[in-house]
C-alpha cells in the first residue's frame, strides 16, 4: 500500500512537471478578457533616425519620458515586406507580407484579426474600429478570401468620408478617435495619423519634423483619455508603431520618398505599454510588423492559420 502511494505521488509529480514545462512554451492564444482593450496607433512614415534613433533631439517627450519607462521599446523593429502604407498596414492586420495596391484599390488577400475576433466572439461591428487620416486604409476592414469577404467587418472612420474621398487632417482623426472611444468603448482599435509621411513627400523638412512632434502630442492626448476612462484605465494594451520608414540621406531622393528595401525604409519602431506588457525594458532583437500581428492574435485568442509572425515573448508579461 505504501509503495503504491509512493508510485502514485511520483506519477503525479512527473505529470505536473510535464504540464508546467508545456505551459512555459505554449504559444496557444489566450482569450481576451472581457475588460481588456487593445489599441494600435500607427504614425505614418518617420525614419528611425528622426525618432528613437536621435538621442540629441527630443521630438517625442511623452513617449520617451512617460511611456517608455512603463513599457517596452523595440529598437530593432522593421517592415520586412513592402515599405508602402497599405502593404505595411496589411502586415499589421493580417500577418502577411504582400504587395497590395497602395492606392486603396485592392483588399488584403487574407482576413484581419478584426474579422477573426468578431467571428470568434460574436461582437458587434462597433466593438472594433479602424480610424485613419488616409481614406485608402478603409480596405483593411475586408479581404479577398471568399470565406471571410464581406463578413465580420469592423467599423471604419477613414479619410474625409470613407474610401476614395481623400485624406483628412490628423486633428480630425484625433477628434474622431476620441469621440468613438467615448461613445462605443471598442475593444480593438487601429488609429493611423498621416504625418509625418505627407510632409516628407512634400519635401518639407521642418513640417516633417513637426509632424513627429505633433503625433507625440496626439499619443499623449489619447493615452490621457484612456487613463481617465473607467473602462480603459489600466485595462488597455497600447502599441505605437510605424508602417514604414524613409530613404536615408544620400540614398535616391532621401527623406522625401520610400518604398524599397533600404535600411531607412525598413527600420521603424515599436513601443508597447499596458497590463500585459513588461515594464521599463528595451528589446534589441529583430522583430517585424508580422510579429506585431502574431502578438495581437495571441492577446485576442485568435489562430488564423496563416500569420507569418511570431509572438513577441520578450514584450509580453505572461503569468
Amino acid at each position: 500500500m505504501v509503495l503504491n502511494k509512493i508510485l502514485l505521488l511520483l506519477i503525479i509529480n512527473i505529470l505536473s512537471t510535464m504540464l508546467l514545462t508545456q505551459c512555459a512554451h505554449d504559444h496557444t492564444p489566450g482569450p481576451l478578457q472581457d475588460s481588456r482593450r487593445l489599441i494600435i496607433i500607427v504614425i505614418d512614415g518617420p525614419r528611425y533616425t528622426e525618432t528613437w534613433g536621435d538621442e540629441l533631439n527630443n521630438r517625442m517627450p511623452f513617449q520617451k519620458d512617460v511611456l517608455k519607462p512603463m513599457g517596452v521599446l523595440c529598437t530593432q523593429f522593421f517592415n520586412d515586406g513592402v515599405t508602402f502604407t497599405n502593404p505595411g498596414h496589411d502586415a499589421i492586420t493580417t500577418g502577411v507580407n504582400e504587395s497590395i495596391n497602395n492606392s486603396g484599390n485592392e483588399f488584403p488577400t487574407n482576413a484581419s484579426f478584426f474579422q477573426y475576433w468578431r467571428k470568434q466572439t460574436g461582437r458587434e461591428a462597433t466593438d472594433e474600429w479602424i480610424i485613419t487620416s488616409k481614406d485608402k486604409l478603409a480596405v483593411l476592414a475586408d479581404c479577398k478570401d471568399v470565406s471571410m469577404k464581406n463578413q465580420f467587418n469592423p467599423s471604419t472612420d477613414c479619410g474625409i468620408a470613407g474610401l476614395a474621398t481623400g485624406y483628412r487632417d490628423d486633428t480630425t482623426t484625433l477628434r474622431r478617435a476620441l469621440e468613438i472611444l467615448k461613445q462605443y468603448h471598442p475593444h480593438v482599435v487601429l488609429i493611423q495619423f498621416k504625418e509625418p509621411d505627407v510632409s516628407g513627400h512634400a519635401n518639407d523638412w521642418n513640417a516633417y519634423l513637426n509632424g513627429i512632434s505633433s503625433t507625440d502630442n496626439y499619443v499623449q492626448t489619447i493615452y490621457q483619455f484612456l487613463q481617465s476612462d473607467s473602462l480603459y484605465a489600466d485595462n488597455t494594451d497600447l502599441f505605437i508603431t510605424n508602417d514604414h520608414g524613409r530613404h536615408l540621406d544620400g540614398w535616391l531622393d532621401g527623406f522625401v520618398n520610400h518604398g524599397d528595401t533600404c535600411y531607412g525604409c525598413r527600420h521603424i519602431s515599436l513601443l508597447a505599454v499596458g497590463p500585459d506588457i513588461k515594464e521599463n525594458k528595451v528589446v534589441d532583437e529583430h522583430h517585424d510588423l508580422r510579429d506585431l500581428n502574431a502578438t495581437m492574435n495571441y492577446l485576442l485568442g485568435i489562430d488564423d492559420g496563416y500569420s507569418e509572425g511570431e509572438v513577441m515573448e520578450s514584450v509580453l508579461r505572461k503569468e
